[in-house]
């Protein structure tokens, strides 16, 4: 009876909430984030102000990215439909010009009263976001992006005999800098520009998007961040070689940091050469310093909203594009179907409801992002679930909220949700052919290059992946032809380094994933969210 009386009650000061004031959101997107945290019981990590953050949040553990890389990644979380769908698997097309003209989060948000603000990284830039940043749709403002970015590139990190070189791991002195700040300072400052001058914009409600560049290459933040990371501390990858069961297909060849100017003086053999293990560790070092940097600008933010008083009238998103290998298998940066790539944080604080740490361990994608902050808001229609063709459709979804977890676990008695939820969750990666190389690179190849795709099922015990042959023409895959198969058992082996494709003990299971990822994520929703949830017709 308690137990019903409580829930009743937070569900009432939940409804109160939305209806007297329609909350603000804070989207917060990390680049190249995998769940390097403390609150996700990474050993390796120092993430004071994020851990402190998911005491008032829910906790999603098993949250997973479409594609482990950077644009089509962020096009499927912005539009909330699949990569198969928008067809852009790679950096070099605009989505309304080649896909459909989709409504994206901030447009939705926009259109229904809120005031849309981008900073830093959100879109991808370039010609993938029309070299807009999809203007003048989906923001209410110019987006803005630091000036220092433009040295991203630039020879800044300090190499032998002190001259400037264009390395992997580039700890640096802030006011030798040009401009003396780096990009993601900038950003932070710009973001606490807009909290102190624009809350409440018109009487609006704001949705500001943050997009934080590091932890991506190159490895730039203030050096003194290194203290908190002693490399006598910093662990290694216990499977930090090939697996020899992996087929070649699978294999990513890191080729964006064997280009950088540390890694290329090590002439490691392409494409299967091992970085030695003490590079292996200051590479670590790098990235988890990195990322305590970010932990500090994320709590800076946070901490303003705190003291503007906007907190408890704020929902705030913190999660990454994708993950990024640090050296598992052998293998570096995203580019692939393993966990490490497509596996990231996903924390949301949501005033009212999640004031003590919550926590879910079912399968959610970065596709549910936007239908569940409409949830969430109550900002307007809920957008509809897709249908399978929805070319011409300008609003619909392929993801559906993850609200019901979160309500589920604000009553239940340890705070964690235990929904049968979706039985599947999807990935997949291009490559150009059956081996790795150089060119056409294997890693990143072009639309016009790929001829293999795999597609990969996540369930909560296993991995199951096909390599499949890849229609260029039609961009469909031709199930017919299945070039290798990968099959990960997470309760026996949770790093993924055994592949069981080959046993024949297992083919009966083989037989069942496959039927499951074949038929898609439509199949593996749940139950209970089908019983209720419109479709648009096409």
């Amino acid at each position: 009876m308690a137990i019903f009386v409580f829930t009743v009650y937070v569900l009432f000061v939940q409804i109160y909430f939305i209806q007297a004031l329609k909350p603000n959101v804070l989207f917060v997107i990390v680049d190249d984030l995998r769940p390097a945290l403390g609150c996700y019981g990474d050993k390796n990590a120092f993430t004071p102000y994020i851990d402190s953050f998911s005491l008032k949040s829910i906790k999603f553990n098993n949250a997973f990215v479409q594609q482990a890389l950077c644009a089509p990644s962020r096009n499927s979380l912005l539009t909330g439909r699949r990569p198969d769908t928008l067809h852009l698997y790679d950096f070099y097309s605009y989505w309304r010009h080649v896909a459909g003209n989709f409504t994206t989060l901030p447009q939705y948000f926009k259109e229904n009263g809120y005031h849309t603000v981008s900073i830093g990284k959100v879109f991808h830039p370039g010609i993938s976001s029309n070299w807009s940043d999809d203007q003048p749709y989906s923001w209410s403002e110019p987006p803005y992006h630091p000036p220092s970015e433009n040295f991203k590139e630039a020879a800044v990190c300090r190499g032998p005999k002190g001259k400037l070189m264009r390395n992997l791991v580039c700890p640096v002195n802030v006011e030798f800098q040009p401009g003396e700040t780096l990009p993601d300072l900038e950003s932070l400052d710009a973001a606490v520009d807009f909290l102190e001058r624009v809350p409440r914009t018109d009487k609006k409600p704001f949705f500001l998007t943050v997009g934080f560049h590091k932890p991506h290459v190159p490895l730039k933040f203030p050096k003194f961040y290194l203290d908190f990371h002693p490399l006598k501390s910093v662990r290694l990858p216990s499977n930090r070689w090939q697996p020899p069961s992996l087929p070649l297909v699978a294999w990513n060849p890191w080729t964006d940091v064997r280009k950088r100017d540390d890694i290329a003086a090590l002439n490691i053999s392409f494409p299967f050469g091992r970085i030695p293990d003490n590079t292996v560790q200051l590479i670590r070092q790098g990235y988890y310093a990195a990322v305590t940097y970010i932990d500090y600008l994320f709590g800076q933010l946070v901490g303003k909203l705190m003291e503007l008083k906007l907190l408890d009238e704020t929902i705030v998103v913190l999660t990454g594009d994708h993950g990024w290998s640090l050296g598992e298998h052998g293998e570096w940066s995203k580019y692939s179907n393993f966990d490490v790539a497509v596996r990231v944080p996903l924390l949301v604080y949501v005033p009212h409801m999640t004031e003590v740490p919550l926590a879910s361990d079912a399968l959610v994608e970065l596709v549910d992002i936007f239908p569940s902050l409409v949830d969430l808001t109550n900002v307007s229609m809920a957008p509809p679930l897709c249908p399978t063709d929805s070319k011409n459709i300008r609003l619909c979804t392929e993801g559906i909220s993850f609200v019901p977890l979160i309500r589920q676990a604000m009553t239940s008695p340890f705070g964690k949700s235990t929904f049968n939820w979706k039985t599947g969750v999807f990935s997949q990666y291009p490559r150009p052919g059956l081996f790795p190389t150089q060119k056409p690179n294997s890693d990143k190849p072009r639309l016009n290059q790929i001829r293999v795709m795999g597609y990969s099922l996540r369930t909560l015990r296993h991995r199951y992946t096909e390599w499949v042959r890849f229609d260029r023409d039609t961009l469909t895959p031709d199930w017919s032809r299945v070039y290798a198969r990968e099959l990960y058992d997470h309760k026996l082996d949770p790093n993924e380094n055994f592949n069981l494709s080959d046993r024949e003990m297992l083919e009966e299971l083989m037989s069942i994933l496959s039927k499951q990822l074949r038929a898609g994520w439509r199949y593996n929703l749940p139950k209970s969210f089908l019983k209720f949830c419109p479709v648009v017709m096409a």
